[in-house]
């Protein structure tokens, strides 16, 4: 489905246009909540906040090496040699290598992964060797628990401050520096490449800590920015991976309610702070952003 939805990404004619396409990437990027299931049920829970920030913070270095290879590589290689300079061509048919990659990997996903290490859930319920449930009662359950909410909350502070700042980072570098798209695009990739560690140790000094029962802007040059930025984007992405660490602790019988919860909070988290952006200037976003 995300595949299909970002192939289209040349078709847009207007703003209406962006906002549905967005609506349905939107929509695909929900497959990181049955990720999260997905881990939990393959994985011991001593070692799910590792899993967890290792799955998701390698999908989300995703958006920072695609925004490298799409913004700095693809794109001017489009322009120059296969459009001979013709930008709109150019931007309007990059996206079909991402979108040919995510089809080819699903492909790929679909016939060699089992849903959990019992095997698939059609067949573990064919056999009777898995109850049937009823989701809306496992949504309800998840969603009367308190400390699920408090997690929503955290997750829309950190996974929802990275999401902005993937969309507002080469913006900021191209209007407040005055770069080319390319190279604001490469510096703005840094931010989501911290992925590749930052959430997976986060993750694992989350489970540290279940083990010992601790569980409960303003800058003048582009070197300073580069330099914030990384460091900020280090603690964020961390505090998203302890984040998923604790979701297995909470409400066991009803992790798949409870991580649906938790992962609507940073998307939450990204409209109110992408609203920031869109009223006040960079300098008051990235305090507001900051405080929260």
């Amino acid at each position: 489905l995300a595949s299909i939805i970002t192939a289209c990404t040349g078709l847009i004619e207007n703003g209406e246009h962006l906002i549905i396409l967005r609506l349905g990437i939107g929509m695909a990027g929900s497959c990181v909540v049955m990720t999260h299931y997905w881990s939990n049920s393959m994985f011991t829970r001593d070692v799910i906040g590792t899993v967890n920030g290792l799955c998701t913070g390698w999908g989300n270095m995703g958006g920072g090496i695609t925004q490298l290879l799409v913004g700095s590589l693809l794109y001017p290689t489009f322009r120059t040699y296969v459009f001979d300079g013709d930008t709109e061509m150019a931007w309007r048919t990059v996206c079909l290598i991402p979108a040919a990659t995510a089809f080819v990997t699903a492909i790929i996903i679909f016939y060699i992964s089992d849903d959990c290490p019992l095997g698939n859930y059609r067949e573990l319920k064919k056999h009777k060797s898995m109850p049937e449930v009823s989701a809306t009662e496992k949504l309800w359950a998840g969603a009367k628990n308190f400390n699920a909410w408090l997690l929503f909350i955290q997750y829309a502070c950190s996974f929802g401050v990275e999401l902005t700042m993937n969309n507002a980072a080469s913006l900021y570098f191209r209007d407040e520096f005055g770069l080319s798209v390319e190279a604001a695009a490469a510096i703005a990739s840094v931010c989501g490449s911290l992925n590749l560690f930052a959430r997976g140790l986060g993750g694992f000094i989350s489970d540290m800590s279940m083990k010992h029962f601790l569980v409960f802007s303003k800058v003048e040059t582009m070197t300073s920015s580069i330099i914030i930025m990384i460091a900020f984007s280090f603690f964020v992405q961390a505090a998203e991976g302890s984040t998923f660490g604790i979701v297995p602790y909470v409400d066991p019988a009803n992790t798949g309610s409870i991580t649906g919860i938790v992962g609507a909070g940073g998307s939450t988290g990204a409209i109110g702070f992408g609203m920031a952006f869109r009223q006040l200037g960079y300098g008051d976003a990235f305090f507001i952003m900051g405080c929260a």
